[in-house]
């Protein structure tokens, strides 16, 4: 029996987001979305703040690969920028990784565990603790 695996693409999201920088950032991002069931990493590194606009985008390239059946996985988020995410309640629709190769890897044996990575869950506590 042969086991064919789908293509993980990786896509950095940028720093700062605006309404120009939205959309070039979607443009882009299509053509690997319009695959079936498209795997999506989002590399956060370079976020230091998770303000509404990066929220906004993150949440469209979740949007346009469900479409798709496909899934977006969040990678390498800062303590600071998980804490909006927290707060707003968009956390529990992403598995968050602490770095990008864990979440390629994560596709990999994403069917044998169906729960996210203790990683989420931990960071997410420590945060909010901060934040209380």
């Amino acid at each position: 029996m042969i086991i064919k695996m789908r293509a993980v693409t990786v896509h950095e999201v940028p720093e700062r987001v605006t309404p120009a920088v939205e959309r070039h950032f979607l443009r882009e991002l299509q053509s690997y979305v319009e695959t079936e069931r498209p795997r999506l990493v989002l590399d956060c590194s370079k976020v230091l703040h998770m303000d509404r606009a990066t929220i906004h985008l993150i949440l469209s390239c979740l949007e346009e690969a469900m479409k798709r059946n496909g899934d977006v996985k969040l990678a390498a988020v800062s303590p600071d920028a998980i804490v909006p995410l927290h707060l707003s309640g968009v956390s529990r629709l992403f598995e968050i990784h602490a770095t990008t190769a864990e979440a390629i890897q994560s596709y990999r044996h994403h069917s044998a565990a169906a729960s996210p990575p203790s990683f989420a869950s931990a960071e997410l506590e420590k945060a909010a603790e901060s934040v209380a």
